[in-house]
């Protein structure tokens, strides 16, 4: 399986592209169909293994750009693990 049979939005692909990322990881592979199909989703795996992908790249596929509204939360324990998660969903 590869990134591009996730059926995801062009701009995601060339980004994914462009960060080097060709094949899902397993926590990756597993999240994203229950993630794209809209379930709340809650994955549990060890560190370095892609979780910030696998639950950020769901989560901008379904966002509308230009809404002004909230469309999507994360919660992190602390504020490094956030800012870790904010860096690499920019």
């Amino acid at each position: 399986m590869t990134f591009r049979d996730l059926n995801l939005k062009k701009p995601i692909w060339n980004a994914l592209d462009d960060l080097g990322y060709t094949t899902p990881t397993i926590i990756q592979a597993a999240a994203f169909p229950v993630m794209m199909s809209g379930k709340d989703t809650i994955g549990i795996a060890q560190t370095g293994t892609g979780k910030t992908a696998a639950f950020g790249i769901p989560m901008i596929e379904h966002i509308v750009p230009f809404e002004k509204f909230v469309q999507a939360i994360i919660l992190c324990p602390t504020r490094e693990l956030a800012v870790q998660v904010s860096e690499e969903m920019k």
